[in-house]
This record gives structure tokens, sequence and C-alpha cells, in this order.
């Protein structure tokens, strides 16, 4: 077989995982997802049949394909990288020191997946847990990440197609809205969820870079009371006090657009027609 060849397989096997990920446990039919990927389905089909003899595809009742244990597993090992394991000690430092609950979060496709919850013992639990996954632009976590990561709203609604479902009268459910808030996450450097998931309960993020790309956030949780005002940037700078000191060489916290100004790249800097509404 041919390098160019070889190439070519790696890559449509690459491609078929990437959008059976992003599709989620639903699945796809072999013809729909040949659509997608504008593959032929002769050629996918073949594809697919090799991803699920190594079990990094599944077929349910219905025919669908969808991701197999083998891919999970590499999931698995990606969430327990050395990185998010040091900073473990860090957020168990933050969460006592603040008194409410902590999270390390990272993006995947649509989502956001936790990865470690410290919680105190006298904080009341919620229910998030570790490798759940919830919709990225519903959460603080999410939009810490997505703030970073998209800057022109173009290329930030393409990414999010899926409909937000409305959990409380609070919470923002089209792009615009959001877009809005992601706005004002990456001046202020820090994003917010208010009331949105649960009336009573809010959340603020930051998120974590290597270089230039978020790679996670950091998120505090705790009632909505607790959650806002003077108390809010005493949260925020504590977080930073607390995890800068401790994150692994490379990694660094995500500042206020205007403090980072001179060490961002020229298409970051600033808020022009990259950071218009309604481009």
């Amino acid at each position: 077989m041919s390098t160019q060849r070889l190439i070519g397989s790696v890559d449509k096997a690459l491609l078929a995982l990437q959008r059976l990920g992003e599709i989620g446990a639903a699945g796809r039919p072999l013809n729909r997802l040949a659509v997608d990927l504008g593959i032929n389905k002769a050629s996918l089909h073949h594809t697919l049949s090799v991803l699920r003899h190594r079990g990094f595809v599944e077929q349910d009742a219905s025919g669908n394909y969808r991701l197999g244990p083998a891919a999970l597993s590499l999931a698995d090992c990606y969430l327990h990288d050395d990185s998010f394991d040091l900073m473990y000690g860090s957020l168990k430092e933050l969460s006592f020191t603040i008194n409410e609950i902590c999270h390390l979060g990272i993006l995947a496709g649509e989502d956001i997946v936790y990865v470690h919850k410290v919680v105190p013992k006298t904080s009341i639990n919620t229910w998030s847990t570790v490798g759940f996954r919830n919709p990225a632009l519903t959460t603080a976590l999410g939009r810490a990440v997505v703030c970073q990561k998209y800057v022109d709203f173009e290329s930030f609604s393409q990414a999010f197609p899926t409909p937000i479902f409305q959990r409380t009268r609070h919470t923002l459910t089209t792009h615009r809205d959001i877009w809005q808030e992601l706005v004002e996450a990456r001046k202020r450097g820090f994003s917010r969820e208010v009331n949105e998931y649960v009336v009573g309960t809010s959340c603020l993020s930051v998120a974590v870079l290597r270089g230039h790309k978020p790679i996670a956030a950091i998120s505090v949780t705790g009632p909505s009371e607790r959650l806002e005002g003077s108390h809010e940037q005493f949260l925020v700078r504590t977080l930073r006090d607390r995890i800068t000191p401790h994150l692994p060489p490379g990694l660094s916290l995500q500042m206020p657009t205007e403090r980072r100004r001179d060490a961002l790249p020229p298409k970051l800097a600033g808020t022009g027609a990259g950071f218009a509404l309604g481009r």
C-alpha cells in the first residue's frame, strides 16, 4: 500500500471517529455519516469495519455507528493527563480556602467534561460528578474555555449547532446572548453562569492556558448570593493566587484582555472585527 493511500485511510478513520464523538451516544447510520464526511459509502463502510474490529466503533440495535469502548478508553487516558493530576492538590487548597465547591473541566466537542471535583465538608453537594458531561455553553467552565478558543461569531456558532435546553428562566439559549457573555468573559478574565442550571446556584470560572490555547478551566460553584459583587472579585483573586504558583510548567491562567494585550497575537489583541457582535 502506498504511503499516500495509507495516510488517506488513516485520515478517513480519524474523521469518522471525530464526527462520531461530536454526535454522541445516539450515533449515525452509515449513509448519513458518509454524507456528513463527504466520503464514499462503500469506502467508509470498510473503514468502520476496521474500527469495529479494534473496538473503536460499535453498532447499536438500529445499526447506527457510535464510539466504542476502545475510543472511550483513550478518552479516559486523556482525562488523566499528568498536568490535570498535578493540579488536583491546588484545587483542594482553593476549595478549603474559600469553602466552596471547585471543579476542573475540559472541552470535548460541544460538552464540558468534569475531570476533578472537590467538595468542602461544610458545603452542600451539587449534581455534578467526575466524568459527567454537560453542554459547554450553559456552564461557566465551558464558557471560560470557549471564550478563549473562538474569536469570531461565525466559527463559534458553527462549532455549537445543538439547540440549548432552557433549564431555568435565566438560561441563555441563543448564540447571540451567549456570544455577548463570551465577549464580556474575555474582557473581565473569567466567565459566569448565574442561576442558569439550578436557581440559587451560580458559578464562575477561569480558563487554563498552554500558551494561548485553552486546555481546561477551573470553576467555583456556590449559592448565588455568595458569588456576586465584591465577594465574586475575592473568589477570582483567591483562585488565581492559589492555583497559579502550582501550575505545571508551560501553563497559565486566563487574564483580562486589557492585561494580556501585549502578550496576545495580533488577531486576538483588542476588540476589533473578530469580537464584534452581528458580524
